[in-house]
């Protein structure tokens, strides 16, 4: 009998696990995904992953990328991170049949928590793992983005375990659920999580407020609250660093106020609105969620020897040339820079959503049709600027994040929830069969118009050009032919999708009328829903974009010019001018670089870069200590060059010049000679007690004798009291100097390097990464562990004792 009971989330595990594996397959001969962002991350974490190996401990600082950053945001391992225990029990399949398998369990535990039938949920599981979007992001590379959807149902389903009133349940599993959330890392997507808890709770205190039962809520409230930030404390020493590292970074708000032209630049207290917005989905462009390639697919798509671009290429160059050109086609014609596929959330289970629109009723339906809606509406960005720029403008955290239009996730998730919540409804022996009938109907009719209202709208809005169409003028005809596949392929998909309405109604029809029992009516729209979302997956994520596992670890191979420059074993730091530097993980591999590849870089860092270093300024090369240029030949071909002007690790300079502001600053390096003067702000310049001219020692030697990630050792022997300057990135958060043992000041000189007071004779100084948000969040991270299991373990034991006494 217990057996019986448990058999169904037994099948559902094995069906979930060879789902995952069956879709990943290639896994199983041992090879990996490749991944554009894990590439480069890869290159941006091999130091660090090296000091690991060697030290067997965290440094929480890189040294191989933009010269030097807090590790934080990209690959660092925390104190009392218990929850990393329980996600690598969860995620034991390969990568990325992980992240998939992650994505059908958390969701059929959300499908438990509402009560629904085990095959219900096992097809609403696999129509949201399967969702487009959810599959598309592990080509891109985007895991931390997948890791952290993947917890969202999980989050959810003790949310509303709370509000069933099993409060024990609810609040252990929205505590875990929630640091795991947490532990995945992507904070953007924990955030819109965030949205669509808060509209869960608005729809719950109006209802609570017209029941009368706003005790019972506010008890509800308090305890999912509770669970949340307990939670959420479970990763402080995660959360603190990069709270504090995120005022310094990209995401942080600028001391500037002009352009790198000098012009007047708006003052902004985090990213720039046209950056944030940069991918935004266009009110037309949201049909694409349920007719596939409504915009064309993805950036580019291959097209087939029936095309209008094969024929015509064939007809002029022949079929080995159109077969070349034919793969890779600019089909997309929506207004983003590059779309990798369309977020298609799948044509039935849309259907279904719709289904539900009219044959659900109460609290559940209001949520997620809101929900839906909110993310919708939000995820067209500039395009809906009124609502875009009130959020930014007002709504906390929100301009902290970019690509408005992945909100769409909160849509990922609601829209299966709904439809299988309407199969629910339509299996149900509550609801009349006229019922059943008048809402399949209008769904029908309501969504089969839409979906031929896009059609339309498409024709009479839109010409079907891309941005990119230029490309295609060189060949007469060939512009018009690609306008011509665009409007086919718009044609086809649109049939598709009403293909599919018809034939998940039809199913619908005939179990209501007697004509198909419920067992086969579920096995028919699992096979209809699972065939349409992975014959669309399978463009865009497939067996092609697997390679062998060693290919994959070590991605990169070293050109004559890094074996050249890695003959050299000093410490000194390396420009890649054959690619951009601002995005490139690639020489964070082999070398200390001044590039690297991440979103949140430090302020200060991608300031310098725009104000200096892309304007050639060869005095802020050489004070990063930039010994060695790779750069193309003539031929294409990558070369090392020495720069012998390179300042070194440390030097000496005889003049301090004290600037006001910012601005300032940044100026001053236009014409500062970065080996005999350096810049620093006036407060800081007060507390050095020098004058503005120091006394020069031409004896005077300082010089590097030790370094490691976390901690650098100098050797300086000096006749006169001396300024030195370091090339090395200063963060107050973490570093301290250390004269003969002794914590001395130091200050941020030259816009982001470290300078410090030296006297005269012989001394050792070194500096360490010692951030003290490490320790502070270890304590409050283990506290939050401890509340979460003695508030479940007490509360659990006094449930028991009054059930006993009843």
């Amino acid at each position: 009998m217990k057996f019986n009971k448990f058999l169904p989330y037994i099948i559902a595990i094995v069906i979930f696990i060879l789902a995952s594996i069956i879709y990943f397959y290639p896994v199983l001969k041992g090879e990996k995904l490749n991944q554009s962002d894990i590439t480069q991350f890869r290159g941006m974490v091999k130091d660090i992953n090296d000091f690991r190996a060697e030290n067997n401990t965290e440094p929480y600082w890189t040294g191989s990328s933009f010269s030097g950053m807090p590790s934080y945001s990209i690959s660092a391992y925390y104190p009392n991170d218990f929850v990393r225990s329980l996600d690598k029990a969860l995620r034991f399949l390969p990568r990325p049949a992980d992240y998939t398998f992650l994505y059908f369990l958390s969701f059929f535990v959300l499908m438990m928590a509402l009560k629904v039938d085990w095959r219900l949920a096992i097809l609403g599981s696999l129509a949201f793992g399967f969702s487009t979007y959810l599959i598309i992001i592990f080509g891109a590379g985007h895991n931390a983005k997948a890791h952290a959807i993947g917890y969202m149902p999980l989050v959810l389903a003790g949310i509303l375990w709370v509000f069933q009133k099993r409060y024990v349940l609810g609040f252990i599993v929205t505590g875990l659920a929630m640091a795991l959330e947490i532990y995945a890392n992507h904070i953007q997507m924990t955030y819109y999580l965030g949205f669509s808890i808060l509209i869960l709770g608005i729809v719950e205190l109006v209802h609570a407020f017209k029941e009368k039962r706003l005790p019972t809520f506010i008890k509800q409230a308090t305890v999912i609250i509770v669970a949340i930030v307990l939670g959420i404390g479970a990763n402080a020493p995660r959360l603190m660093a990069i709270k504090e590292y995120s005022e310094v970074s990209t995401r942080g708000k600028s001391e500037l106020t002009i352009a790198p032209d000098g012009t007047k630049k708006e003052a902004t207290k985090g990213l720039d609105k046209a950056y944030i917005t940069q991918y935004s989905y266009s009110k037309l462009e949201t049909f694409s969620l349920f007719i596939p390639r409504f915009m064309g697919g993805g950036t580019v798509e291959k097209l087939g020897e029936s095309s209008n671009f094969y024929q015509l290429i064939e007809n002029k160059a022949g079929k080995k040339v159109a077969d070349d050109y034919a793969k890779q086609v600019l089909t997309y014609w929506g207004d983003q820079p590059i779309l990798e596929a369309p977020a298609y959330i799948g044509a039935i289970i849309f259907f279904l959503f719709f289904l539900g629109f009219f044959l659900v009723k109460g609290k559940l339906k209001q949520w997620l049709v809101a929900a839906t809606i909110f993310s919708i509406i939000l995820s067209w960005g500039r395009n809906f600027d009124m609502v875009t720029n009130f959020f930014i403008d007002y709504v906390p955290l929100y301009n902290k994040f970019r690509a408005v239009s992945s909100i769409q996730v909160i849509a990922e998730l609601c829209v299966p929830l709904l439809g299988i919540l309407a199969l629910k409804a339509f299996f149900s022996t509550k609801i009349t069969s006229e019922e059943k009938l008048n809402a399949l109907k209008k769904a029908t009719y309501v969504f089969g118009g839409l979906i031929v209202a896009g059609f339309l709208l498409a024709h009479v809005f839109s010409t079907f050009e891309g941005l990119r169409d230029s490309n295609y003028d060189s060949l007469e005809g060939l512009r018009d032919a690609v306008i011509a596949d665009r409007k086919s392929m718009l044609l086809m998909d649109t049939l598709r999708s009403l293909l599919l309405v018809l034939l998940s109604a039809g199913i619908l029809w005939m179990h209501l009328k007697g004509k198909l029992k419920q067992n086969f009516a579920i096995l028919g729209l699992l096979v209809f829903i699972v065939f349409d979302l992975i014959s669309v997956d399978k463009k865009y994520v497939n067996k092609d974009d697997f390679k062998q596992a060693r290919k994959i670890e070590k991605p990169f191979v070293a050109s004559e010019a890094d074996q050249l420059i890695n003959q050299d074993k000093s410490h000194y730091r390396v420009a890649n001018f054959a690619t951009d530097p601002m995005n490139d993980g690639s020489t964070s591999y082999f070398h200390q670089s001044i590039g690297g590849y991440h979103a949140a870089k430090m302020m200060r860092y991608q300031e310098l870069f725009d104000y200096q270093i892309a304007k050639n300024n060869m005095e802020v090369l050489n004070m990063l200590n930039t010994k060695y240029f790779i750069v193309p030949d003539d031929k294409g071909n990558v070369q090392a060059q020495q720069n012998e002007q390179a300042n070194g690790n440390a030097w000496f300079v005889h003049s301090i010049i004290p600037v006001e502001t910012a601005n300032a600053e940044i100026k001053a390096l236009d014409s500062l000679k970065t080996k005999e003067e350096a810049v620093i702000r006036k407060e800081d310049f007060e507390k050095i007690k020098f004058t503005n001219s120091l006394e020069r020692d031409t004896t005077a030697v300082i010089k590097l004798t030790k370094y490691k990630l976390n901690s650098l050792t100098y050797e300086s022997k000096t006749a006169k009291e001396q300024f030195a300057v370091f090339s090395e990135i200063y963060y107050k958060n973490g570093w301290n100097a250390y004269l003969d043992g002794v914590l001395t000041p130091h200050y941020r000189v030259n816009y982001v390097l470290r300078g410090m007071r030296i006297p005269a004779g012989k001394h050792t100084i070194e500096f360490k990464f010692e951030p003290k948000v490490i320790q502070q969040g270890k304590i409050r991270s283990l506290s939050s562990y401890a509340l979460l299991f003695l508030i479940t373990i007490g509360w659990f034991f006094y449930d028991e004792k009054k059930k006993r006494k009843k």
